[in-house]
């Protein structure tokens, strides 16, 4: 079995939401110490094509945060999964297509915002951005910027202890 060492964000054509997600991530545990730090971090969508760029509003949303990302879409894969200590989803309907079409799933397949204390029903999915203006793009940012706290505390909680 491989080293479940990479964090996945999934959402659905993984050229706008999960790849923030990604980045977002990744930057904020640059600060973290071991073995937090050396996490991989990686995206991909349930219904992508391989080589997209990524959006223009999602790279502005980024970059207005001090983030400069550099991404291509890429499907989903059972390879991925395989090495996923966790998945993070944008939608229920991203977790619910995963568990339908992959197996084994990884240990923890889970919604980027269902960690978050006092999140209600209806705030845990992150709506997609596609093709509205730089605003929704920044409101899909911050809701996945409210979220990293407790996915931080749930990797500290988590990685390597059940890795």
């Amino acid at each position: 079995m491989p080293t479940r060492d990479t964090i996945t964000f999934v959402c659905t054509a993984n050229i706008c939401r999960s790849p923030m997600a990604e980045y977002l991530l990744r930057h904020a545990l640059a600060a973290q110490p071991e073995p937090l730090k050396s996490l991989k971090i990686t995206s991909a969508g349930v219904a992508a094509w391989a080589g997209e760029e990524q959006t223009k509003n999602s790279v502005k949303a980024l970059k207005k945060v001090g983030i400069q990302p550099s991404h291509l879409s890429q499907p989903l894969s059972q390879e991925m999964l395989d090495v996923s200590l966790a998945v993070f989803c944008m939608t229920e309907s991203h977790k619910f297509a995963i568990e339908q079409t992959f197996d084994p799933l990884p240990p923890h397949l889970l919604l980027m915002r269902e960690l978050m204390p006092n999140i209600t029903e209806d705030e845990v999915d992150i709506a997609d951005p596609y093709g509205q203006n730089l605003a929704a793009y920044e409101e899909c940012r911050d809701e996945m910027l409210e979220a990293l706290p407790s996915l931080i505390a749930f990797l500290k909680a988590h990685y390597k202890t059940d890795a």
